[in-house]
């Protein structure tokens, strides 16, 4: 059987947690850790996109997911590399044809904003083109839930553990956790990083 190629990822990660004073109700400044959100401006085939907050721990997922969810690429295999640079908080995503870019102008021309806490971006006729919705006699078993949410619990995190709040996101098949990724609770995107 062959395999699919996919595209070349350089795979950077960062601190998920930076250093911070912070002051306490009676005034005192105490030391504690903060999610180490930062920027990452996506350029596709050299074409500025958005800039999509995160704690880097899989940027180049979180790339692939948001194009893929946006639809501006139609397959991963079309994606023939992404480079995540943090000096300039930036990510490159070449192409295989090298024309996305142009597709992507076109999109842009009409933007659907989402309302919520995480204000989003819709480009082009994305919303028209959702996966269908899984048949209506599709049930999930009360005890894969239970399942999921212990095992859930036993995960370590070291974001949560250190910075307290954060929200997460899991991919799972049935009762098994396949990945988890963790967001700062204003940030309620990780489900583009699962896509990638």
């Amino acid at each position: 059987m062959l395999m699919e190629r996919g595209p070349h990822l350089t795979e950077t990660r960062c601190e998920l947690v930076v250093p911070a004073t912070v002051c306490d109700q009676d005034g005192n400044l105490l030391p504690a850790h903060m999610p180490g959100e930062r920027p990452l401006t996506v350029y596709l085939d050299k074409r500025e996109l958005v800039t999509l907050m995160t704690l880097g721990q899989y940027p180049e997922a979180l790339v692939l997911g948001y194009l893929r969810n946006q639809r501006l690429v139609e397959h991963l295999r079309d994606v023939s590399m992404v480079t995540v640079d943090w000096e300039v908080e930036a990510a490159a995503v070449s192409t295989e044809s090298g024309e996305a870019g142009l597709r992507c102008e076109a999109l842009m021309q009409k933007r659907t904003v989402t309302a919520g806490c995480g204000q989003g971006t819709q480009f082009g006729d994305a919303l028209e083109r959702l996966s269908p919705l899984p048949p209506s006699d599709f049930r999930v078993a009360r005890s894969t839930i239970f399942a999921l949410v212990a095992r859930v619990r036993q995960l370590d995190s070291v974001i949560h553990k250190r910075a307290g709040a954060v929200h997460g996101c899991v991919l799972c098949a049935g009762a098994r956790v396949c990945h988890v990724e963790h967001r700062p609770p204003q940030r309620r995107r990780s489900y583009p990083a699962k896509c990638g």
